[in-house]
């Protein structure tokens, strides 16, 4: 299956969180295809914390959807993610954004991921590597809807990332 995960980290060293995440996701059965640049961006809810890095990633996976969140939830541990507030500052976060072109919602799993057609640290990098993708609910282009966010908060080139 292919998917592709949203990274972010703001607390650490951000750039290395994010190069752990992505080897950790690579030992537990994601093989990257395609990586983004790497973006420093403006918190969205809560302002008051430190930027992030993002990053979004293009993997291929036997895994199922149920499984792979289960590999996000375990890296997140094994970085020592602590649960604080809602969007609060953090070591790691690996979101499902996609998975081909499944819709899916139970109470642990919604796909497509429910915030990423708003938010331009999303937006951005995704439109980067797979511009021409359609969101499976929204019907439009990765494209279009980085075009149409309401997003005003800002994303900023930092790198390019060499998986």
């Amino acid at each position: 299956m292919i998917y592709f995960l949203s990274l972010g980290s703001n607390l650490g060293n951000r750039g290395k969180n994010l190069t752990r995440a992505r080897r950790l996701l690579g030992e537990g059965g994601a093989g990257i295809l395609k990586a983004s640049s790497i973006y420093e961006t403006e918190p969205v809810d809560d302002k008051d914390q430190p930027w992030f890095l993002n990053q979004v990633l293009e993997v291929r996976s036997p895994l199922d959807p149920p499984s792979l969140l289960r590999l996000a939830k375990s890296i997140e541990a094994a970085m020592k993610r602590v649960p604080t507030v809602a969007k609060g500052p953090r070591t790691i976060d690996i979101d499902i954004l996609l998975a081909d072109d499944l819709v899916l919602e139970n109470r642990d799993l919604v796909i497509p991921h429910p915030r990423f057609a708003r938010r331009n640290f999303v937006l951005v990098p995704f439109s980067e590597i797979a511009p021409e993708i359609r969101h499976p609910v929204l019907g439009k282009t990765i494209r279009e809807l980085a075009l149409a966010s309401p997003d005003a908060s800002r994303v900023i080139a930092k790198n390019h990332c060499r998986s």
